[in-house]
């Protein structure tokens, strides 16, 4: 049995990793850090922990537990590494953006489907964003086999809790509620992680991948629809992508896609459809979860040799 600790523990992706890790066969929970809630009953802040543990809240760390979940805002996991060490045994899984790129050495970018290789020998692991993990899972097969020959077009939307807890203008339950947005349009901070993947995985990649990011109006989810030019037939894609995800537990193509089949799971699922000479693919997730809490322990699976499912068998909240 492994110890766990989580730092920023009030946050959704800390409650949610509570969630998972409580039921976990081969992983306790050693300590949940938060500056702001030392001493009190972590189902307070996470009141669907209510009557599933006795845990509180600590401004103190252990600095030999096995695992560490950064669960900071981004910009905040590097500060934190810098005044807080762990022993050198520890293995730290951050969820900000913070070290997704390749310039930051000691931590490899968690993308199971892609970079199992690397994760099972990794010592730190940079948790995939939200956006990046529905996207890379609907567009990498073809990376991977070489067959990106012109730019990819996404448009996708996110539920309010991939905005965290922070409140802000975009967040009130006013403003939200029977509304619809996009925002960071060609800009999100995501494209660099998924242009990373690209070009590891087809690196004479020179296409754009042009990305709409849009708010929707319920709490959880993302759903991407993504389309490129593409030569094969519809049999041939399928094909592709069946052969890249035969080993995935949470990665499944399908033939009718919607949201409520992955809130509360760790699943991706992928729908492929051709249109002329347009191979479009849709993705769904849950933001919290493949997204974030989910995939986290996933690599933690991974990274300890546990059963990459471990803990992870979660059902879908279909009504």
């Amino acid at each position: 049995m492994i110890k766990a600790g989580i730092i920023g523990g009030a946050g959704y992706t800390a409650g949610e990793l509570i969630r998972i890790l409580l039921n976990h066969p081969e992983a306790e929970i050693d300590f949940v850090y938060s500056t702001s809630q030392p001493g009190k009953p972590v189902s307070t802040i996470h009141q669907d922990l209510a009557g599933e543990t006795e845990i509180t809240f600590t401004d103190s760390i252990n600095k030999d537990a096995d695992v560490v979940f950064l669960c900071l805002g981004h910009g905040n996991s590097k500060k934190f590494l810098a005044e807080n060490h762990f022993s050198e045994n520890t293995k730290i899984i951050d969820l900000s953006t913070d070290f997704r790129m390749n310039g930051d050495h000691d931590f490899v970018y968690g993308l199971p489907e892609f970079f199992k290789s690397e994760i099972l020998s990794a010592k730190n692991i940079a948790n995939p964003g939200c956006f990046a993990t529905a996207i890379s899972l609907a567009i990498l097969p073809l990376a991977k086999s070489g067959e990106i020959k012109s730019d990819w077009h996404v448009n996708a939307v996110t539920g309010a809790t991939g905005a965290g807890t922070s409140l802000s203008d975009t967040t009130h339950f006013t403003w939200r509620d029977n509304n619809f947005s996009s925002y960071k349009s060609f800009g999100h901070q995501h494209l660099n992680e998924i242009g990373q993947s690209l070009k590891m995985l087809q690196p004479d990649f020179s296409s754009e991948v042009n990305f709409i990011p849009n708010r929707g109006n319920f709490s959880r989810g993302i759903h991407a629809t993504a389309y490129t030019e593409y030569n094969g037939s519809l049999e041939d894609a399928k094909k592709l992508y069946s052969e890249v995800y035969s080993e995935a537990p949470f990665t499944h193509l399908v033939e009718d896609i919607h949201l409520k089949q992955v809130v509360n799971t760790n699943k991706c699922l992928l729908k492929l459809e051709k249109f002329g000479d347009k191979l479009l693919v849709t993705s769904v997730i849950d933001n919290l979860l493949k997204g974030a809490s989910g995939q986290a322990v996933q690599n933690m699976n991974l990274i300890f040799g546990f059963p990459e499912d471990a803990g992870l068998k979660l059902k879908a909240s279909y009504f």
